[in-house]
């Protein structure tokens, strides 16, 4: 039984189910890459520098054999790599019908769904170093603080057109509230 394929855009198209009907799955659509590249740039920028600075410093003042404790920040640093591919990975969102889907997580999976009509605000986002890797984000508010939620890493025309989109369903929804 196959219950759905990811293509190479990040999105998850629904597949045929047991009885050989195509189920209605949401779309899921995945973050871009330069999300990714930004992440894994700023852990080299944090982390480079500190493996230097420990092995110098250590090197100096307490002896060569002290240096070696340099490598920590850098297997962090390997470590974090990986960790940040597969957290990238693990972000997706699937625009349905009467509500939004976020999931996220790699240990601890969260799926939030936010129905349209429960919308107050859309906001796109984009701080420095995002607007220089071409990225921003997407947050949605509602009445609950608790469900919040944010889309992070979008290309500037997918992130305004996302919140055009849920602008436009979530006033539609609402109307009759």
């Amino acid at each position: 039984m196959e219950t759905g394929s990811t293509t190479d855009a990040g999105t998850t198209d629904a597949g045929p189910t047991e009885a050989g009907t195509t189920e209605a799955e949401p779309r899921w659509t995945g973050l871009p890459p330069g999300l990714l590249r930004m992440r894994r740039l700023l852990l080299v920028v944090w982390l480079g520098p500190a493996t230097v600075a420990a092995g110098v410093l250590l090197g100096l003042f307490a002896g060569p054999a002290w240096a070696a404790f340099a490598l920590l920040p850098l297997a962090g640093g390997v470590w974090g790599w990986a960790g940040l591919g597969r957290n990238w990975r693990s972000w997706r969102y699937a625009e349905r019908a009467d509500d939004l889907l976020i999931s996220r997580g790699v240990l601890w999976r969260e799926e939030t769904v936010v129905p349209y009509g429960r919308m107050q605000l859309v906001e796109v986002t984009s701080g420095p170093v995002e607007r220089h890797f071409g990225l921003a984000s997407v947050q949605l508010h509602t009445a609950a603080a608790a469900t919040d939620a944010t889309i992070p890493g979008l290309d500037p025309a997918e992130a305004e057109r996302l919140r055009d989109r849920l602008t436009a369903l979530g006033e539609a929804r609402s109307a009759g509230l």
